[in-house]
C-alpha cells in the first residue's frame, strides 16, 4: 500500500474544510436572503394595502376598482408580482386575479401565506373596508430566485479561488516542510549529526527545528554511548585474550620441549580449549557490537553480495569435495548491497560451516542467492527438531545433535542474525520436510 504524506492529508483536511465552511456560509447567506426578501414582501403589501385603504376612503368602491385594475396591468421589473382581491362581504369576488376569497379573516386584518393560482406561494393580508366590502392584498414571496443564482454563482466563484489559494499555499507549505522531514530522515538514517545540526535555524525556531535539535542530541548521545561502549569493549577483549595468549605460548614452548606422550596430549588439549575460549570471546563481541549498531548505516559501503557469495562458495568448494559433501551453489549476477564486507562474509561462512557441520559425508548442501537479496543455504541433512527451531538463534544454545558432537559453541547462527539485522535483513528458517533450509532476505 502506498504510503500517503501526513502534510497531503493536511491539505487535503484544509481544503474539505474549506467547502465546509463556504457551503455553510452560502446556506446562511441563502436563508438570510429569503428572509429579507419576504420581509420586504410583508413590508410592500403592508404599504401597497394603506394606500388602497386611503384610495377607498377618498374615492370610493369605484375609484378603487379601477386602481386595482390599473395595477394588475402593470407588472412590475422586480417580478414581484402583486396580486388582489376586491370581495363582498360573503367572498363574491368583485375584482381582481385571486379567484376565491382565501382563508384569512378580515376583520383582525389577518396575515400569512396562501397559495393562488398553479401552487404559487405569496404572502396576503386581509381587512375590511366596510359593513360589506373586504379586500386582500399579496405578493409573490419566491424568495428572489434570480438573486439568490447570483449569490450562488459568486459563491462559487469565490470558493473556487480561494481553494485554489488553499490548495497553492498548501502545496507550498508542504513541499517545503516534506523536504525538511526528508533531509532530517536522510541525516537519521545515515546517522549524520552534523547535518541535523546544519538544519537548525536560531532566529526562525520551529517545532522542525526542535526535532532537529533533539534528533541530533540523540544521535551524540548515541555516539558517545557506542564510542564508551567500544572502548570498553576492547579493553575486556585485550585484557581476556593478552592472558590467553601469554598461555598458549607458553604451552607452545612447553610443547617444544617434548614432554611426554601423555602430557603432550593434555597440552594440546589445553590449546585447543584456549582457541576455543578466544573464539567465544570474539563472537561475543561481535554479537553485541551488531546488535548495538543495528540500523546504523555508519561505515557501510556498496558490496557486490554476488563476487562475494562466489569467492566464499570457491573457497567451501575444495573443503566439500575432501569432506564427501556435494556442494553447489546458484548465484544471480548484479546482487548489490549497503553493508561491511567483514561482517557479510562472517554471516555467509557461518551458515555454510553450520550445514557442513551437521551434514553426514554424501550429503548435499546448496547455496542460492537473488535479487532483493534473498539467500538460501539448504542441506539435506538430519534436519532441526520443531521445538527448537525457536531456540537454533539464541546465544550458547546447542540442540541435541550439537550435544552428541560436542562441538561449537552456539554462537556460530546467533552471530549470523545479529550481523543480517545489523545490516536490515532477517534470517530465517525454512519449514521443509527434510534438512534446513537457512533464508537470509532484506530489501536493501
Amino acid at each position: 500500500m502506498a504510503r500517503r504524506s501526513i502534510f497531503a492529508r493536511i491539505v487535503w483536511a484544509s481544503a474539505g474544510l474549506t467547502l465546509v465552511l463556504l457551503a455553510g456560509l452560502w446556506l446562511l447567506t441563502d436563508w438570510t436572503v429569503r428572509q429579507s426578501i419576504r420581509e420586504a414582501a410583508q413590508d410592500q403589501v403592508d404599504v401597497d394595502l394603506a394606500g388602497l385603504v386611503d384610495i377607498y376612503a377618498s374615492g370610493g368602491q369605484r375609484e378603487l376598482e379601477l386602481r386595482i385594475k390599473d395595477r394588475l396591468a402593470f407588472a412590475p421589473i422586480d417580478a414581484n408580482t402583486p396580486h388582489y382581491i376586491l370581495a363582498r362581504d360573503d367572498g363574491t369576488r368583485i375584482v381582481g386575479d385571486i379567484l376565491a376569497w382565501p382563508a384569512l379573516d378580515a376583520a383582525v386584518s389577518e396575515a400569512g401565506y396562501i397559495t393562488i393560482g398553479q401552487n404559487t406561494a405569496v404572502f396576503a393580508r386581509a381587512t375590511r373596508l366596510g359593513p360589506e366590502l373586504q379586500l386582500v392584498v399579496a405578493r409573490e414571496a419566491d424568495g428572489g430566485a434570480a438573486i439568490r443564482r447570483q449569490i450562488m454563482l459568486a459563491f462559487l466563484a469565490g470558493g473556487a479561488v480561494i481553494l485554489l489559494c488553499v490548495g497553492a499555499a498548501g502545496k507550498l507549505a508542504t513541499a517545503r516542510l516534506g523536504q525538511r522531514i526528508g533531509a532530517i530522515n536522510h541525516a537519521l538514517y545515515r546517522q549524520q549529526t552534523g547535518a541535523l545540526r546544519a538544519l537548525l535555524d536560531p532566529e526562525k525556531g520551529d517545532e522542525i527545528d526542535d526535532l532537529a535539535g533533539n534528533a541530533a542530541n540523540a544521535l551524540s548521545r548515541l555516539s558517545r554511548l557506542m564510542a564508551a561502549y567500544r572502548d570498553t569493549s576492547d579493553q575486556i577483549a585485550h585484557e581476556i585474550r593478552t592472558p590467553l595468549m601469554h598461555l598458549d605460548r607458553r604451552l607452545v614452548r612447553a610443547l617444544e620441549a617434548q614432554p611426554g606422550e601423555a602430557a603432550s596430549a593434555r597440552l594440546i588439549e589445553a590449546r585447543e580449549e584456549i582457541r576455543k575460549l578466544v573464539s567465544t570471546l570474539e563472537s561475543l563481541l561481535d554479537i553485541a557490537a551488531s546488535k548495538a549498531r543495528q540500523g546504523d548505516r555508519h561505515g557501510l559501503e556498496p558490496v557486490d553480495l554476488s563476487a562475494l557469495a562466489n569467492q566464499i562458495c570457491e573457497l567451501y568448494a575444495d573443503s566439500a569435495e575432501e569432506s564427501g559433501h556435494l556442494f553447489s551453489w546458484k548465484i544471480e549476477p548484479g546482487v548489490a548491497v549497503e553493508g561491511a564486507p567483514m561482517q557479510l562474509s562472517r554471516m555467509v561462512t557461518n551458515l555454510l560451516d553450520n550445514a557442513f557441520k551437521y551434514v553426514p559425508a554424501g550429503g548435499q548442501v546448496t547455496l542460492t542467492l537473488q535479487a532483493g537479496p534473498v539467500l538460501v543455504v539448504a542441506d539435506s541433512g538430519p534436519g532441526i527438531p520443531v521445538a527448537e527451531r525457536e531456540q537454533i538463534f539464541d546465544r550458547f544454545f546447542r540442540g541435541k545433535q550439537a550435544k552428541a558432537q560436542d562441538s561449537g559453541s552456539g554462537l556460530g547462527l546467533a552471530l549470523a542474525r545479529a550481523i543480517a539485522e545489523r545490516h536490515g535483513f532477517t534470517l530465517s528458517l525454512d519449514d521443509t520436510e527434510t534438512g534446513a533450509s537457512f533464508r537470509i532476505s532484506g530489501s536493501r
